[in-house]
């Protein structure tokens, strides 16, 4: 792959050149190397720690979470990565517990509101 320029990077990872800046600060990303004519290159290494941190962040990893990982990938720490999978698995779970619960209130709500045609609707009300 050819030496990137900042904005080449982003686009591979589809972000935008500011959040390429913000992983830098955050130490997530590595400074780029200068090139022969005092441009500042990323390379292949670049994308794919670009990529990873998008896809933990989806995964819903926070950017702390996601600097251990990246350290514990230099350590093949496995049992540690597996805890903090596991602990991730479970925040997942409440969190989609609750997102079921809220859904089920608002469409028995939408409901309520749909079939009474007298008196405040029932989804105002629930939120006053």
């Amino acid at each position: 792959m050819n030496p990137m320029r900042i904005s080449d990077l982003a686009r591979a990872g589809g972000v935008g050149v500011e959040t390429v800046r913000f992983y830098q600060r955050k130490g997530l990303l590595q400074a780029p190397v200068g090139g022969a004519r005092g441009g500042r290159h990323y390379g292949s290494e670049d994308v794919e720690r670009l990529r990873f941190v998008r896809r933990a962040q989806t995964a819903g990893f926070s950017l702390a979470e996601i600097a251990t990982l990246i350290d514990l990938d230099r350590t093949d720490d496995r049992p540690t990565a597996q805890r903090m999978a596991r602990e991730r698995l479970a925040a997942l779970d409440f969190q989609i517990t609750q997102l079921q619960a809220a859904r089920s209130s608002l469409a028995r709500l939408a409901s309520d509101c749909e079939s009474g045609r007298t008196g405040p609707c029932p989804i105002l009300a629930a939120f006053d």
